[in-house]
C-alpha cells in the first residue's frame, strides 16, 4: 500500500527526529543517515506498510540497520 505522499514526508520527518534524539546526532546527520538507509527505501516504496508503524520503532530499526553496518565494516 502506497501512503499518501504529504503524510510519508512528516512520517519520515518524525522518524529523523526520534532517531536524532535517540542516538544523539544531529537532525542533519539524522536525515542524512535516514535518506540513505534501506530503511528508507522499503517505506519510499510501500514495502509491507512499514509507514504504518510507530516513529520509535523505526527509529529503532534505524537504529540497528546502522549498527549492523557498523559491524560489517
Amino acid at each position: 500500500m502506497k501512503a499518501n505522499p504529504i503524510l510519508l514526508q512528516k512520517k519520515y520527518a518524525r522518524v529523523i527526529a526520534c532517531f536524532a534524539k535517540k542516538t544523539g546526532i544531529s537532525l542533519g546527520g539524522a536525515m542524512d543517515l535516514f535518506y540513505r538507509s534501506q530503511l528508507y527505501c522499503l517505506m519510499r516504496d510501500g514495502v509491507s506498510d512499514l509507514h504504518c508503524m510507530s516513529d520509535d520503532y523505526l527509529a529503532d530499526e534505524l537504529s540497528a540497520e546502522y549498527q549492523t553496518k557498523a559491524h560489517h565494516s
